[in-house]
Formats: structure tokens, C-alpha cells, sequence
């Protein structure tokens, strides 16, 4: 015959039960973190810009600033020197524009300053657009595309150049735009 007492279970096969069982829902609920990206690991433009790098130099939050493709571009952004010497970066856009930026050693150009206006004759792009800009100094490069906006946003609406793109002065530390279209050559440095 069979009995109907109740059997009882021993306190340490209780205790090793519900180990498990939290050991199981630990488990079950932390996994998707290992397949999931971790975005802190990855660099990004968390801005409308887009961002470069070639040798000891920098650049952050590129962009150009215009009203149309024909017209003056202001080039936005910060550009930064890692390097124990002062350099200057060549920016060439579409059509022969360039200017030019002067950054001290171990030091930073904002270009969003009034005094450090980088303007490019021509925008190369309609607002909306990507076009093709080269960075170089220290002998290196990079070619990235870089966004073209208007002053449709309003935060952007201050840095419209004016359509004759006048030059700034150039001393350390400010952007220039030469007068006359001069033609960069640069070794090809590598990454």
C-alpha cells in the first residue's frame, strides 16, 4: 500500500534549488548585454559633422555652412594638434577652393570663432548635400564628405559667409583664405 505522508525535503537540497534557479534568472537576464554593442566602445560624430583623423591632427565636427553650390562655404568644426609642432592645415574643396588653418603645437583652432573664419570660395554642394573635402598637413592626409548646411537651422544661420568670401588675416591660431587658388601637393601618409 501506499502511504500519503507528506515527504519532507532536505533543507540543503532546498538551498542548492533556489541557487540555481537565481543563478538561471541571472543568467537569463543579463545575456543580452553580450550580444548587444556597447556603444561607449564606438567613436562617433554625435553632431551634424562628420570627424577626421591623419597623423598627429584632428578634426571634429566638420562641416560647411552655405546657401548654395556655387556660393562661399564657412567650414565649422574644431581641428586639433597632437603634435610637438606648429602646423598648418590645407583645406581643398570643390572647384580649387581652399583655406588655410594655423594650429599651435598641443593646441586646438575652433573655427566656430568669429576671429578663425575658414571660408572655401565655393560651398561645392546645395545645402542638404555631402561634398568632398581634403584635409593635409604634417605631410599626410584624409578625404572625407562632409554635410552642407543652410541657415535653416538657426544655429547655423550666424556663420552664412557672405557671398564674396572675404579673406582673413593669418597669424597662429586663426584660419585664412588665400587670395589666389594654390595647388597642395602632400606625400601620402598612412594610417
Amino acid at each position: 500500500m501506499r502511504s500519503t505522508a507528506p515527504q519532507t525535503v532536505k533543507p540543503g537540497k532546498r538551498a542548492l534549488a533556489a541557487a540555481a534557479l537565481g543563478l538561471g534568472l541571472l543568467a537569463a537576464t543579463t545575456a543580452c548585454s553580450a550580444t548587444s554593442a556597447q556603444q561607449t566602445t564606438h567613436q562617433y560624430a554625435a553632431s551634424d559633422g562628420v570627424n577626421a583623423q591623419f597623423g598627429d591632427i584632428k578634426v571634429r565636427n566638420a562641416m560647411i555652412v552655405s546657401d548654395g553650390e556655387k556660393n562661399p562655404g564657412r567650414l565649422l568644426g574644431s581641428i586639433f594638434n597632437g603634435s610637438a609642432q606648429d602646423v598648418t592645415v590645407t583645406v581643398n574643396g570643390a572647384q580649387g577652393s581652399q583655406t588655410q588653418v594655423r594650429v599651435k603645437a598641443n593646441n586646438e583652432v575652433s573655427l566656430n570663432e568669429s576671429s578663425d573664419a575658414a571660408i572655401l570660395s565655393t560651398s561645392g554642394g546645395a545645402p542638404g548635400s555631402l561634398v568632398s573635402l581634403e584635409f593635409s598637413g604634417e605631410g599626410k592626409t584624409a578625404s572625407v564628405k562632409v554635410p552642407v548646411l543652410d541657415g535653416t537651422i538657426k544655429e547655423y544661420k550666424p556663420y552664412l559667409p557672405t557671398p564674396t568670401g572675404t579673406p582673413s588675416s593669418t597669424h597662429s591660431g586663426e584660419a585664412t583664405t588665400p587670395a589666389t587658388t594654390e595647388t597642395t601637393t602632400s606625400s601620402e601618409g598612412g594610417h
